[in-house]
């Protein structure tokens, strides 16, 4: 199969199963696929997985920004990174990153090329998902470059996620919460269970999650070390600063004091330190101070507590549950209660409960809530999430889609505003767009 231009492969890839279509059909808890067919597929395409080092990075939040930070400290010490994050925002083509840039359209059509080629010759009865195939076009796309080192954040668990084919030298999970309980659940124990299967024998385990009856899980992975959270590794000073956060910072083997985040929020803080250590790890040794001053000061994470306007201030974060809603919150009061009011644009996902996120997310302080419904087909109707806001006695209104959102928080913020847009990343994304467009126009 050859596709005539990116379109038509784009097309294709959206003929086979998509998450977001499957759980809007039929929510309930589902049986977990295994990595057979993956596995199948890599030998297929001669395992580009396996063409260099892997570090591998889960956890219920914080793993998009923990595997920029790791990747941008690698690029920063003068390795070629291949980085593969999801979901997108705006484009397909951000998942999968060398050294910083997204491939370009002409790399992802010839990666999904040869997979399309391929796939008669390997596919199950049942086919493979989209995220599978996605998966193998990072690989592929990471093998051809070459890279030095692949830096892989986990769909969704780890044990059967399509990233799984890959043995990383270094696993890092951020916390375990509850989230994608129809897949992972019911527990914190059957959520980190699922979350362990990304630790390989013999490789160092980074974990950021620190409840004692989680941790038996993790070390029965007999992973060579684990670096745990406040005992080997840790964020000991963690202030806001004009344009982040300022850190101090200890690993195993150093310690590195006043660094400059640009990042928002102290959620971030952890976030780096879990990838200073990560990245320590990986070498065996400490990092250069230069190295870590330089990489902590040029990181970003779009989406995740980023500022994208002034006059009023617009902050987009994709609080998608409600561990990431009260991080978020909490990012609110430290770093923005000096603005003179508060404006939220928010849509979420079914299976969230509006008012608990909202209430998290600081509804209670916000002079407007403009509620939309998410650009999926799991979009929450926006008039529940008004109805939530006005139970938490939130003056709310209901816009239809985010655009028209936008603009009604636009047209309400006074310039020393805070628009704060949140909860599902797909109204993040549509909203940075939007913002984009209007920028560039």
């Amino acid at each position: 199969m050859r596709f005539s231009g990116l379109g038509d492969a784009l097309e294709w890839l959206d003929g086979h199963q998509n998450l977001e279509r499957m759980l809007a059909v039929t929510p309930e808890r589902r049986k977990a696929p295994d990595l057979e067919r993956m596995r199948r597929l890599m030998d297929a395409l001669g395992n580009p997985q396996a063409s260099c080092p892997v570090v591998h990075v889960t956890g219920t939040n914080g793993k998009t920004s923990t595997s920029r930070c790791i990747a941008t400290m690698f690029k920063t010490m003068g390795l070629r990174v291949g980085l593969f994050t999801s979901p997108h925002l705006e484009s397909i083509n951000e998942r999968i990153e060398v050294d910083g840039s997204a491939v370009d359209d002409e790399a992802l059509l010839a990666a999904l090329n040869v997979i399309a080629g391929v796939e008669a010759l390997v596919a199950p009865a049942e086919g493979f998902t989209w995220f599978e195939l996605i998966t193998a076009a990072a690989f592929l796309h990471f093998a051809d470059s070459p890279v030095d080192v692949m830096v892989l954040e986990v769909g969704m668990g780890g044990r059967w996620d399509a990233t799984n084919v890959a043995d990383a030298v270094v696993s890092v999970v951020t916390n375990v919460g509850l989230d994608h309980l129809e897949f992972l659940g019911p527990t914190r124990e059957h959520v980190a269970r699922e979350k362990a299967g990304v630790v390989k024998p013999g490789s160092t385990l980074v974990l950021g999650e620190v409840e004692a009856n989680l941790l038996e899980i993790f070390e029965g992975q007999s992973p060579d070390a684990v670096w745990l959270a406040g005992k080997d590794w840790d964020c000991e000073t963690n202030d806001p600063a004009p344009e982040g956060r300022t850190l101090d910072l200890r690993t195993p083997s150093a310690s590195y004091e006043q660094v400059r985040l640009s990042l928002h929020g102290s959620h971030q803080g952890r976030n780096f330190a879990a990838a200073l250590a990560a990245v320590e790890a990986f070498f065996g040794r400490s990092i250069d101070e230069g190295v870590v001053r330089s990489a902590a000061a040029g990181v970003s994470s779009p989406g995740r507590m980023e500022i994208v306007g002034s006059d009023p201030t617009i902050v987009l974060d994709g609080a998608k549950n409600l561990e990431g809603a009260t991080a978020a919150g909490a990012a609110l009061a430290e770093e923005f209660s000096s603005h003179s009011s508060l404006v939220m644009v928010v849509g979420m996902l079914a299976g969230k409960d509006p008012a608990s996120m909202l209430s998290a997310l600081g509804a209670r302080h916000a002079r407007l809530v403009v509620a939309c419904r998410a650009p999926s087909p799991r979009g929450q109707p926006a008039e529940d999430i008004a109805k939530a806001a006005r139970s938490l006695g939130c003056d709310a209104i209901v816009a239809g889609e985010v655009a028209d959102a936008v603009e009604e928080a636009r047209r309400f913020a006074r310039p020393d505003d805070v628009i704060f847009i949140t909860g599902s990343l797909y109204v993040v994304g549509a909203a940075r767009a939007i913002l984009s467009a209007r920028r560039t126009g």
